[in-house]
């Protein structure tokens, strides 16, 4: 079974009383529900998905001089896919995160609302960072290479 990975950046401005009073509930072009949504399909056999909260993220890397890099990022809250023999991590640090729903029923399926006032930097596919949790190091490097 496969694992369909769904993120969305809810929209501090939306207003479910004016949804409700003008569209029927429902979002409309000047009130929309979210700012962005990201989507993806992790195609291989999933075995487990396992949470892990306020963990330790490693952000690897190659700079554009060849150099690989690896920074630790604190306060990460990562799904690990187990799609044998592979791990795939999905996450965000834990103060982006609104909610999350981990559905595993008739289909493996992850969904993560993060909050819309807190920047964030979204380095890899799956992968949000809040600006004040991102490797202050590598910062200093874009536009550097």
């Amino acid at each position: 079974m496969s694992c369909l990975v769904k993120v969305y950046l809810l929209n501090d401005h939306f207003s479910p009383e004016y949804a409700e009073a003008q569209h029927n509930g429902k979002e409309s072009e000047n009130n929309r529900h979210f700012l962005w949504e990201d989507e993806f399909e992790i195609t291989t056999p999933v075995d487990e998905i396992e949470l892990i909260e306020n963990t330790v993220y490693h952000l690897r890397g190659v700079r554009g001089d060849q150099e690989e890099f690896s920074y630790e990022v604190p306060n990460m809250n990562v799904f690990r896919i187990h799609s044998n023999p592979n791990v795939i991590e999905v996450g965000a640090s834990a103060i982006l995160i609104d909610r999350y729903e981990l559905l595993c029923e008739h289909k493996n399926e992850i969904t993560i609302y993060l909050k819309g006032e807190e920047p964030l930097s979204n380095p890899i596919t799956g992968i949000y960072i809040a600006a004040c949790d991102f490797p202050k190091d590598l910062i200093s490097h874009v536009g550097s290479d």
